[in-house]
């Protein structure tokens, strides 16, 4: 999911180019860009997308970002979208566990309702997971505490603007987009889910999404969100595993299967020692590149 691009959910006419788009996910909105008025509507037409099987040939993963828990849109945006073939709830504003356990509890009402069968039921759809938005500084401090509090949870989301602007931090004083996303990545990791980064509003500055993708990518970062689609090429260049990558992630599987069959516990690739977490990353790297098919599975 190297690339997740945004469509509101009030634009139905949009659906299909970004279906056939080069985006890895999208995030279909209910939220911020939806206005008062057409929430109705806009949820009625996901729905209709969503029950009419349109998406899922698309081979993308599907997203919803509904309102929020606290709002009087929650339960009726779950109801409506949560339909087999859809992938993930993105719950915005996220900052007390009781939102993420009422958010899974949603679901599941929602999936009991919508013909998604019984678990382990030939032909039963997969359990819609759960992406939170990390977007206050509350949320921040309690991510690993709000990834942890249901299975349903897949990955935390970071909206940068609503975590800075409020406390007066420029959105794009590299300091402070450095800390946010390493606090991320480490209560993410410490929960066994994913990071994924935050939208890049100036449309017109290529490079610098890519300079804070770049940064994302480092951090450990699954991808990036596209606000619009000339942002997607960049992000799925910028997550994508490099030759230089994939060829370095193969020495180091070689040699750890030669060091596995003779019992070397530590052992030099390329001139620098190699033990177990950094096989377990040339692993990730190579499974990334197979199902990119920049390599033979």
């Amino acid at each position: 999911m190297r690339s997740k691009l945004f469509v509101p959910g009030s634009r139905p006419e949009l659906f299909d180019k970004a279906l056939a788009s080069a985006a890895d996910a999208l995030s279909f909105d209910l939220e911020d860009a939806v206005a008062e008025p057409r929430k109705a509507e806009a949820r009625a037409a996901l729905q209709d997308l969503l029950t009419s099987g349109h998406a899922t040939p698309s081979g993308k993963t599907l997203i919803v970002r509904v309102n929020g828990p606290e709002t009087p849109h929650f339960q009726a945006d779950v109801a409506a979208v949560v339909r087999p073939g859809l992938h993930m709830i993105n719950v915005p504003k996220v900052e007390h566990v009781d939102q993420v356990r009422e958010a899974a509890q949603a679901v599941a009402r929602a999936e009991a309702t919508n013909g998604f069968g019984s678990g382990g039921t030939p032909g039963a759809a997969a359990p819609v997971k759960l992406l939170l938005n990390i977007e206050s500084p509350r949320g921040l401090r309690l991510a690993y505490e709000l990834a942890a509090a249901d299975p349903r949870v897949a990955g935390l989301q970071l909206g940068l603007a609503d975590l800075f602007e409020p406390a007066g931090i420029h959105r794009r004083e590299i300091a402070a987009i450095s800390q946010a996303m390493f606090g991320l990545r480490i209560a993410a990791a410490e929960a066994g889910v994913f990071a994924y980064d935050s939208a890049f509003a100036d449309v017109r500055d290529a490079e610098g999404f890519r300079a804070e993708a770049a940064l994302a990518r480092r951090l450990g970062f699954l991808g990036k969100s596209c606000i619009h689609p000339s942002q997607i090429a960049l992000a799925n260049d910028v997550f994508r595993p490099s030759d230089a990558e994939i060829a370095a992630a193969q020495r180091v599987v070689a040699a750890a299967d030669e060091a596995d069959a003779s019992g070397v516990g530590a052992y030099l690739v390329d001139g620098k020692m190699v033990d177990r977490p950094f096989v377990d990353r040339a692993r990730v790297v190579l499974a990334q590149a197979r199902s990119l098919g920049l390599i033979a599975g």
